[in-house]
């Protein structure tokens, strides 16, 4: 960019040729912040001042690119470099521009406190102190992003923590540091909660003699499996996000992923879109991420439930797409990620027009998921 008096030809650290936000350490991330402020500044203080707009990393599904894997067996999607404006004299986006000052704000202070936040703790301090600025969480939420494009650096090194649903459990000893190590074998149905502070997830020492990783949408179908011990039977390790996954979660598969390479990530989800759309968020990444949408994107492959399994399951078991679906379904359809055998079963749920969970197997007794995930590994029907 060149130097001018206008806000928007400023170097907030979004002239990078990537999109990309990068992990820094609380000292590096308020000098960004420093940096941004002084400049802005700098404007302020001109004798002509102009300040125009806030240049951010558009982060629409069009923006949206895909990196296929050729030296690895992980493909993502991430941001490039088409931007969109903030601006403080556009009634439209001034509420926006202030907001991303009154966030960076807050984050020097947590930074400089050496503490870590939820969002969720940041919204509540932001009603407190700006309720003109900020009146939903999801005003934070974006922010919080805008944020993170404009300075280049992921929400953890803003300190900012990630509310973590994940729980996990089976053949896993987890040492955190300075604590005794956790068998995740021994946790009971419910397993062991993944914390969403990412520094500590980062440290702890992992060991398993597991020989598959299974990723389950549904905190129920997790449940069974652990309360039935499938992990003693198949040499696995379960985690679950309770839906749509969290950042800690993903960033959890990930790190068992690079300690375990040589592991297979097997996903068991519904048989619908909102089931694929979940298994393809953990294995491409979520636009809906921001800069941090490729980051965490592990090679997780299909085991089910998938097409060839309707023959298992009872027409009356079958259930009507819901508007939703289809909405889920079309989203996912014009996605450039998506492989062709995904596209496929896809096509075949909206030509039916039926959805299955996964709990429709237990026309066969409540035993009958382990039987189901063991033949589908021996007979390699996974995609």
């Amino acid at each position: 960019m060149e130097e001018s008096s206008g806000l928007s030809s400023m170097k907030f650290f979004s002239d990078q040729h990537l999109s990309y936000a990068d992990i820094l350490r609380p000292h590096e991330a308020r000098a960004r912040i420093e940096v941004s402020v002084l400049n802005l500044l700098r404007i302020l203080n001109s004798p002509d001042p102009a300040i125009s707009d806030l240049s951010l990393i558009n982060r629409k599904r069009s923006n949206s690119c895909v990196n296929q894997g050729i030296l690895t067996d992980v493909s993502y999607i991430f941001l490039s470099t088409s931007f969109t404006k903030s601006s403080l004299t556009n009634a439209k986006t001034a509420k926006a521009f202030v907001r991303v000052w009154k966030v960076m704000e807050i984050c020097f202070q947590i930074l400089l406190q050496e503490k870590r936040v939820t969002q969720r703790e940041l919204f509540y301090k932001l009603l407190c102190d700006s309720p003109d600025y900020f009146s939903s969480q999801i005003e934070v939420n974006r922010t919080v992003q805008d944020v993170v494009a404009l300075l280049r650096c992921s929400r953890y090194s803003l300190g900012i923590m990630a509310s973590s649903r994940g729980l996990v459990a089976g053949r896993l000893f987890l040492q955190e540091p300075g604590k005794e190590a956790v068998d995740c074998s021994a946790c009971g149905s419910s397993g062991f909660a993944i914390t969403g502070d990412l520094n500590l997830l980062d440290n702890t020492i992992m060991r398993s003699d597991a020989r598959y990783i299974i990723v389950v949408e549904k905190h129920a179908i997790f449940h069974r499996l652990v309360e039935d011990r499938v992990f003693n039977h198949i040499p696995c390790v379960f985690i679950t996000a309770k839906g749509y996954p969290d950042i800690a979660t993903r960033f959890f598969l990930h790190r068992m992923s690079t300690t375990f390479p040589e592991l297979p990530i097997l996903a068991l989800v519904d048989w619908n879109p909102a089931g694929l759309a979940i298994l393809c968020t953990f294995k491409f990444g979520s636009i809906g991420m921001g800069l941090e949408a490729y980051r965490y994107a592990c090679n997780v492959k299909w085991i089910g439930l998938r097409g060839d399994d309707l023959d298992l399951i009872p027409e009356e078991s079958l259930v009507p797409l819901k508007p939703k679906d289809s909405q889920i379904a079309k989203s996912l359809l014009s996605s450039k990620i998506l492989q062709d055998t995904y596209r496929d079963e896809l096509s075949l749920m909206v030509q039916t027009g039926k959805r299955a969970e996964i709990e429709a197997l237990y026309c066969h007794g409540y035993n009958y998921l382990g039987k189901y995930i063991a033949t589908k590994i021996v007979q390699g029907k996974y995609i």
